[in-house]
Parts: C-alpha cells; structure tokens; sequence
C-alpha cells in the first residue's frame, strides 16, 4: 500500500505539472479524444441519454457521499466509532482537495456548439472520477476488513466498484465536460488519498497496539 501511495501521488503531481503548464502533446491528445466521443455522443442521443442517467444519478459524487454516509452510521452503531470517523474525515478531506486544487488550476471544460450537458466549476481534476474512487475505495477497505475471507460476494462487489470507477470517468468525457486528463487524475488523486488514508489507519492501530490500549470496540478491525 505504501508504493501505491507513492506512485499514485507522484503521478498526480506530474500530471498537475503537465495540466497547468499546458503542456501541448498532453492537450492535443485531449483535444482528439474529446472531439471523437462529442460527435458519437450527438450521433447517438439514446446512448447519450444512459451515459447522462448513470453520471448524473449512479455514480454522481451524491450518490457515492451518500453510500460513505450510510457506512458511516452503520459502523457507528456498530460502535466502530473511529472507523466511521477515519471514513467521513476521509471523505470530506478528499473533497476539499478537490475543489482545491480546481480554484488552483482553474482549467475551462470543454465548450462545443452542440453540447449533450453541463457541468459547473473548474474541469481539472473529475469530481465524479476522485468521488467514485475514494468512495469505493474506501467501501472496499471497510469490507476487507470485516468479511472478505468467508464473503462470496466480495468479488462481485470489488467488480461493480471496478466498473463504477472506471464508467463515470468514462462517462463525463463522452458527455463532453471533461478531458481524459481530467478524469486520469481524478482517479490517481482518488486513490492517493485512500491509499494515505490506509496507511495512516494502520499506524495508528500498531501505534496503539504497543501501546497496550487496544483500538475500543473495533471489532473485526485490522
């Protein structure tokens, strides 16, 4: 988990770098793929109309903050208080990095004549990608802790959180308001931010572990 953090937030970092420099090869290869989906998108409202239902109500950041919610209280009357916390603290950092860093880039969406739908604020980095991929990501980690050894469903669920992910950002660049790079680092700071969020998780149940304390009312926790 420790490289993954690294790697991930290394290649958030020089894509940042790459995105508010404008870096010609990167906006070019934007530029194509946009332009490519735009048009199907026209071509074919029926299609565009599903991506629109499963953007703007599946898989919308509301959506997605509010299955981290739900957890959330289950857990808390599971009496796993600190892991709700630990989760909605992560949740909530998550998305002030988010907007963060889009008043900080500041990057304009796409603009086309024909547009198939709207979005509000800056386009770098996706809000639905980076929601989708700390919410599931985070989901997955609640799970594996408490029933991913004698689970079936666990891969079925690790599979529609694998789709879930990876459609949104597919859908918000097909719908034309985002670029791919957009979307590409939505899921890396996503991640980044479960994988830190992890880690920091881990040190402090050793830390308390040595320390003799315990972790309270954490069952299945590890």
């Amino acid at each position: 988990m420790r490289s993954s953090a690294v790697v991930s937030g290394v290649l958030s970092v020089l894509l940042l770098a790459l995105v508010a420099a404008g870096w010609s090869p990167l906006l070019s290869f934007d530029r194509s793929v946009a332009e490519e989906l735009h048009r199907g998108a026209v071509a074919h409202p029926g299609l565009t109309r599903v991506n629109r239902v499963l953007s703007d109500w599946v898989w919308d950041p509301l959506t997605m903050r509010a299955l981290a919610a739900g957890t959330a209280v289950l857990l808390w009357w599971r009496r796993e208080r600190r892991l709700a916390l630990w989760l909605v603290g992560t949740s909530v950092l998550a998305v002030l990095l988010q907007q963060g860093l889009k008043a900080l880039v500041g990057r304009e969406r796409p603009q086309w004549p024909d547009p198939v739908d709207s979005a509000h604020y800056a386009a770098f980095p996706s809000g639905h990608a980076m929601t989708a991929t700390v919410t599931c990501g985070l989901l997955l980690w609640v799970l594996a802790l408490h029933w991913r050894d004698g689970w079936r469903g666990w891969g079925a669920l690790a599979g529609a959180a694998v789709v879930s992910v990876l459609g949104v950002g597919c859908t918000r660049v097909y719908l034309g308001v985002h670029w791919p790079s957009d979307v590409v680092g939505g899921w890396l700071l996503g991640w980044f931010c479960v994988a830190v969020a992890i880690l920091a998780y881990r040190g402090t149940e050793r830390r308390g572990a040595r320390a003799g304390g315990g972790s309270g009312g954490t069952g299945g926790e590890r």
